[in-house]
């Protein structure tokens, strides 16, 4: 059972839907899924302008910082991922400035508006929605709209690749939402994806960046159902398939199901003596802090048949993390949280019985 925070398991229609025979990406026929596959993202993005980028989510994310920085970048640093975005400016020396904080604390609105405030060379804002290496979740929709009262020229760039799919997004005040195929699309990896505002749109096109990276090219080739270079076609044809299957569910339903496990596998891990690690958890995954992380996972994994994510740099055997995004059963997580109380019982920290599995189902229950 395949429980990390990316890759998430691929569901069978869509192995299905990838499996057929191979087309080629210059076809009316591909043209034909493209043209739904990219409405159905607009839809799901709530923004007027989406690209897909046939590269994983930090392609994506090198896109938007070289495209809609001008001048200068303040990027948010809560985790790998946020620090990601200022080792880019550093690549391409680009300017920029960093607000960095531990792994467990979202950037406050404050800080934000201050370093705006004080430096008018900020120009665009990169930050993460959930930052997935402590599961945490910024706050990035008001941070968002005061900083547009500031300045609206300003761009806020988020992260989304642990976020589109899990809930719905304020998408009012953001200009760029990057996200990847392998998280809450349940696809492999190797697809990105960019939601785009209006203005940024406008902003691409003033000053275009780049050769396979150049947004401007991509948005003008993708408004006509093609792309600039050789598509992804398989992960395009699996991508219409699951958002079709979403769409047929319905959004929201998909978001308070996630929302529902996710506090439900919370409260399930506290009634089991875990403290919760970010100050202010996303939904698309519950993060522990435990000395015995390693040990735990080696026995879900041996044991248990499940297979759940550590933590990375000074985190590494200190955290471990359950996936909420995509498709998950209830009986999945379920699953989950019973076998770590079992892990607690087979190192000696907890008798086993069946706390974790009972305060699940309660929260479960409530939800529904």
């Amino acid at each position: 059972m395949l429980l990390t925070p990316g890759p998430t398991p691929v569901p069978e229609f869509v192995r299905k839907a990838m499996a057929d025979v191979t087309i080629h990406h210059r076809t009316e026929e591909f043209e034909a899924i493209f043209k739904n596959t990219r409405e159905l993202l607009i839809e799901l993005y709530n923004m007027p302008e989406v690209v897909m980028l046939a590269s994983s989510g930090t392609g994506a994310m090198e896109a938007c910082v070289t495209n809609l920085t001008h001048k200068k970048a303040l990027t948010i640093n809560s985790g790998k991922f946020g620090e990601r975005f200022g080792k880019i400016c550093a690549a391409f020396g680009i300017d920029y400035t960093e607000i960095k904080n531990e792994w467990d604390t979202p950037v406050s609105v404050e800080a934000v508006v201050n370093a705006v405030k004080s430096d008018s060379s900020i120009d665009a804002i990169f930050i993460q929605i959930c930052e997935s290496a402590g599961g945490l979740r910024h706050p990035v929709e008001q941070i968002a709209a005061e900083v547009k009262k500031i300045n609206k020229d300003i761009m806020i760039i988020a992260d989304g690749i642990t976020a589109i799919g899990v809930e719905k997004i304020d998408t009012t005040n953001l200009d760029a939402i990057i996200t990847g195929s392998q998280k809450a699309l349940m696809l492999p990896p190797g697809l990105a994806i960019i939601g785009f505002s209006n203005e940024a749109v406008s902003k691409i096109e003033l000053k275009p960046k780049g050769y396979y990276f150049n947004l401007a090219t991509e948005i003008k080739k993708q408004r006509t159902n093609t792309t600039a270079w050789t598509a992804a076609t398989t992960l395009i044809i699996g991508l219409g398939a699951i958002l079709e299957k979403i769409k047929a569910d319905g959004f929201d339903n998909l978001y308070k199901q996630t929302a529902l496990r996710a506090n439900a596998t919370r409260e399930a891990l506290k009634a089991i003596g875990f403290d919760i690690y970010p100050k202010s958890p996303a939904d698309a995954m519950t993060t522990v802090y435990t000395e015995q992380s390693s040990a735990i996972r080696k026995i879900l994994k041996n044991k248990y048949n499940v297979d759940i994510a550590g933590g990375q740099d000074h985190l590494a055997g200190k955290i471990f993390r359950i996936n909420h995004m995509g498709l998950v059963e209830d009986y999945e997580a379920s699953w989950a949280v019973n076998a770590v109380e079992l892990a607690l019982d087979d190192l000696g920290i907890r008798t086993f019985d069946g706390t974790a599995n009972r305060v699940f189902a309660s929260n479960m229950f409530k939800g529904n």
